[in-house]
């Protein structure tokens, strides 16, 4: 039901990493346990879905709160890039007036120390604005975290592995979880791959090509029933290899690493 978000935490820590703040991120505030948030929300692109959780983060916007957000530096101030859709009259109030000590910053690709984590930021193709792909690394473990991907931008179809992004692979390679945009089908493709998404069979081929064990399928298509989504599941793990375990994302999920 929300839009994109997935948090990170250390053994028996708070989540202090957010990547992406669409709606989702209200869910946060419950794994806080009335708690401030004091970390670093990462952000994938500016599209709605991945933006418009943020006047809704209560443990965010409260006097005790410290954020530090990151965006994809594109030649403008990250806090005017980000007004441009939260602020009057679109949305009552602006960046700057979140409660707490909020800070705005530009990120770029390359690798990155955040709240202890090793987070490695790549762009990869998604069409309306520079998109980021993200890897999150600690204690030896890595989840991979393409929400939002368009392959078939860079001349590669629903299973044309051999074509992947180099970007991608950077980001997919040995991972222990990839977390994949796959919102539509293969057949769907041919009418809808314009808009900027990737086909479900595409993020099997990718998890198996790059040594990944465990896909979840992310960012489904909003049209789709539940019973869909499981038939989607039940194909994927039909094209997926004995070694790699296809699941779809399901909000509210925990993992273990």
């Amino acid at each position: 039901g929300h839009t994109s978000c997935v948090a990170f935490a250390h053994d028996g820590e708070p989540p202090s990493l957010v990547l992406d703040a669409g709606t989702g991120l209200r869910r946060v505030t419950s794994l806080l346990d009335g708690a401030p948030f004091r970390g670093t929300i990462v952000l994938g692109h500016l599209h709605w879905d991945h933006t418009q959780g943020l006047p809704f983060f209560a443990a965010g916007d409260r006097p005790d709160a410290r954020v530090r957000l990151l965006l994809p530096s594109q030649g403008v101030d990250a806090a005017t890039l980000l007004g441009r859709a939260m602020s009057p009259p679109h949305f009552p109030i602006g960046p700057h007036q979140l409660r707490g000590d909020w800070m705005f910053a530009a990120i770029d690709e390359g690798a990155h120390r955040l709240e202890g984590f090793e987070v490695l930021v790549r762009e990869i193709p998604h069409k309306g604005g520079r998109t980021f792909g993200i890897r999150v690394s600690a204690g030896g473990q890595s989840v991979a975290y393409l929400s939002d991907h368009a392959p078939q931008d860079h001349g590669a179809g629903a299973r044309g592995v051999g074509a992947l992004h180099p970007a991608a692979r950077a980001l997919v390679d040995g991972a222990d979880v990839l977390l994949h945009d796959a919102q539509y089908t293969a057949a769907e493709l041919p009418a809808r791959g314009a808009f900027g998404h990737a086909a479900y069979e595409y993020a099997v081929e990718m998890a198996e090509a790059c040594g990944v064990a465990r896909v979840l399928l992310f960012h489904h298509d909003p049209a789709r029933t539940d019973d869909e989504v499981d038939a989607i599941v039940h194909q994927a793990r039909s094209l997926a290899g004995p070694s790699t375990l296809v699941d779809a994302a399901v909000e509210g999920a925990e993992i273990a690493l």
